[in-house]
Parts: C-alpha cells; sequence; structure tokens
C-alpha cells in the first residue's frame, strides 16, 4: 500500500500532484492508454527541474496523487518508491519541459486513431471542426525508433516549435500545455480529429477540406469559444466525472 504524501510536501505540489492523478486516470477512462506506457509529465510548481511522473508498472487507472513519483531532469528519482520509473520515455519529456517556459504539462499518447493517423503521409487534415483547431499550432516529427538516443532531443524540440499540438509519425500524439488542464483539452481534441479521419474514407478526393482562411482564423475563434479560459472551461466538469467513475485519484 503507498502511503499518503499530503503532508510530505507543499500544498502547491499536492495540488499538482492531485491534477495530474486525474490527468492519468481521465486517459484511461476515455481509452487512450496503452497499458503502462507512455507518459504525462508535469513541472513541480516553483521549481525549474524537478517533475513529476508515473511509477513505471502501474495502469493509469490505478495511478494517484501519492504514486506519481517525482524525478530530476535525467528522470532520477527524488524519493523513495517501490516503483522504478522509465528514462527511455521520459527522454521526449524532459527536452520539451527544459525548451519550453510554458510547458508546465506534457501528455503522449499510443492511441489507436492517432498512431493511424500519424502514419498516413498527408497527416491529419482539415476536415473537421477539431482538426482545424489541432491545424492552428500543429508540428510533426519523423520517427526515429524508440526514444532512447538523447540526440533525438534537439530535433525534437525543433520540430515542435512554439506549437502546443506534435504529430509523432508511426508513434502518437503529444500536447504541451502551461496547466494540466490545457495540454488535457488539447490531447482530446487532437484525438477526436484523428479518429473523425480514421472514421472517413482514405482517398482524400472524396473529402471536404475546410479552406486556409478559416483554418488561419481559427484560433481566436478558439479562445472566444473558451471565453479565454482554455482548457479549465471544462476541467471541473471532468473532475467531476472522475469522482463518479474513477474515484480515489486524489489519495
Amino acid at each position: 500500500m503507498i502511503m499518503t504524501m499530503k503532508h510530505s510536501v507543499s500544498e502547491q505540489e499536492w495540488h499538482a500532484r492531485v491534477e495530474l492523478a486525474a490527468a492519468y486516470r481521465l486517459v484511461a477512462l476515455y481509452g487512450w492508454d496503452d497499458l503502462i506506457f507512455t507518459h504525462i509529465s508535469m513541472r513541480v510548481p516553483g521549481t525549474e527541474n524537478e517533475f513529476l511522473i508515473n511509477p513505471y508498472g502501474m495502469m493509469f487507472h490505478e495511478i494517484t496523487a501519492s504514486s506519481l513519483i517525482k524525478v530530476d531532469q535525467q528522470c532520477n528519482k527524488l524519493h523513495d518508491s517501490e516503483y522504478p520509473v522509465n528514462p527511455a520515455g521520459f527522454n521526449i519529456h524532459s527536452c520539451i519541459h527544459m525548451a519550453r517556459e510554458d510547458a508546465h504539462c506534457v501528455i503522449h499518447t499510443h492511441s489507436l486513431n492517432g498512431t493511424a493517423v500519424s502514419a498516413n503521409k498527408d497527416g491529419l487534415l482539415p476536415i473537421s471542426q477539431q482538426a482545424v483547431v489541432v491545424h492552428s499550432g500543429l508540428s510533426y516529427h519523423d520517427y526515429e525508433g524508440i526514444a532512447l538516443n538523447p540526440a533525438e532531443q534537439s530535433r525534437l524540440v525543433n520540430d515542435l516549435g512554439n506549437n502546443h499540438f506534435l504529430m509523432l509519425r508511426n508513434h502518437g500524439l503529444l500536447t504541451v500545455g502551461s496547466t494540466v488542464a490545457d495540454a488535457f483539452l488539447f490531447m482530446y481534441i487532437f484525438e477526436a480529429a484523428c479518429a473523425v479521419q480514421t472514421r472517413t474514407t482514405q482517398n482524400t478526393e472524396h473529402l471536404v477540406q475546410v479552406p486556409k482562411v478559416i483554418v488561419d482564423g481559427i484560433k481566436g475563434q478558439t479562445e472566444i469559444a473558451t471565453k479565454g479560459l482554455g482548457g479549465a472551461i471544462a476541467w471541473p466538469a471532468l473532475l467531476r466525472l472522475l469522482d463518479s467513475k474513477s474515484p480515489g485519484y486524489d489519495q
């Protein structure tokens, strides 16, 4: 049994742990998890090179605020835990956190829809409202094998640039947010866009693509639609959903 860490960390870190554990549970609830693989990472508030990440070996629906492991930039554990961490997975996350001050949360998935579209030569097509939102800040990164090579980090960071959506070719999806709520909402939209595309014919001649002028203006429209709150507009409702479907994440 994992002992609670609520009284052994700062109030800010505990809040971050609860938010991150909720994101793991939501990813599992929506079926985007891949057994114990992939990661969601978060910078510990008030630090530059301390991060929270999942214990390697736990399913996403099992993760709690106290089971999350705090690591440094090299993925060394900063407190005792019976679980290991997966340095290979954090290879992707750490470079993004360090390169982007706004990258407080990074979500990476291997969902079937996302991986299928990542293997499409044309990538994500602007054929749905969700896809148009993603196109307001979308980058691509070519597959280089399992993320074990530190030299890949600079190329990944360069490909991401200042965008919030990254399609990892032949691999999956990645989103970056200044909050857990933002990163999760970005992933929800990204996954939905890929799901729509996989349900259409792959013959692009039969698809109606959104005109570029609309794509170019969608960012401002999105800010209006979310009342400038970003992911925070949906986050309270998502937490209520978790309380009913997957309680205990905040332990």
